[in-house]
């Protein structure tokens, strides 16, 4: 296939999946936020058999948890890109994060309970914008640190015009300097903040928590053995989730 034709349609796939992905992180932000104008969100469904309905809950996180983990490591991706063009390969990340995203949002099951519904509408209205501004702090983020470059369209881009791709550099100004991980306390923020808890949502939150606090140490990890010694500072200057004091390089 001429080289031309080849980096166009590297550049058409990137631009799906940046569609794909965002797409999908939309649907679950409107999903898990719980809106009764919506035909399908967190609380929408009717509860069916227990077991059933928690081992499709943990499979769809698994799925999840297992696509963000392994094909964000290093290794995985040193294999995966003599597979696929090296341009191409955050795009797929992020076509398959969009699409699982979606599959969560579809076939989540319900489950019977609630453990807290909030009638008082003032602070039903507090909490609501508290949790869409978890949401906000995510977006927020993806810019600070590159969002198309996180989003695969840079990487696609580059490709495209036959050009060096910048070499990625460590960011540690605005949200960064009060927290390690802005992106993920925006998620947990989003997650558990919402007026109506009911035990559908609350597995969902947790599950997805857990995943997050597992993914911040492997993710971590990468970034002190790429890093070096430039992190493990920043480790001991900035607190992971919560904009906190922190102690000491070996307290975190």
């Amino acid at each position: 296939m001429d080289q031309n034709m080849s980096r166009f349609l590297i550049l058409v796939y990137g631009i799906c999946s940046y569609i794909v992905g965002l797409g999908g992180l939309i649907f679950f932000i409107l999903f898990i936020g719980g809106w009764d104008f919506l035909p399908i969100h967190i609380d929408s469904g009717t509860p069916g058999p227990l077991g059933i309905a928690l081992l499709i809950n943990v499979g769809l996180v698994l799925l999840f948890g297992l696509q963000h983990s392994v094909m964000a490591r290093p290794g995985f991706k040193a294999i995966w890109t003599q597979v696929i063009p090296k341009a191409a390969e955050r795009s797929t990340y992020v076509l398959l994060s969009g699409v699982i995203l979606c599959l969560i949002s579809l076939y989540w099951q319900a489950l019977p309970g609630t453990l807290w519904h909030i009638d008082y509408p003032i602070l039903r209205t507090a909490i609501t914008v508290v949790q869409l501004l978890g949401w906000t702090l995510l977006v927020m983020a993806s810019f600070v640190i590159n969002h198309f470059e996180l989003f695969g369209l840079q990487q696609v881009y580059f490709n495209f015009v036959n050009q060096p791709e910048p070499t990625p550099t460590f960011t540690d100004r605005f949200l960064y300097k009060l927290v390690r991980h802005p992106i993920q306390l925006g998620v947990l923020i989003g997650i558990w903040f919402a007026p109506t808890m009911t035990l559908t949502h609350l597995m969902l939150s947790t599950t997805m928590s857990v995943y997050i606090f597992i993914g911040l140490y492997y993710e971590e990890r990468d970034l002190m053995a790429t890093l070096g010694q430039e992190y493990k500072d920043y480790m001991g200057q900035v607190s992971r989730l919560l904009p906190l004091p922190t102690r000491s390089p070996s307290a975190k």
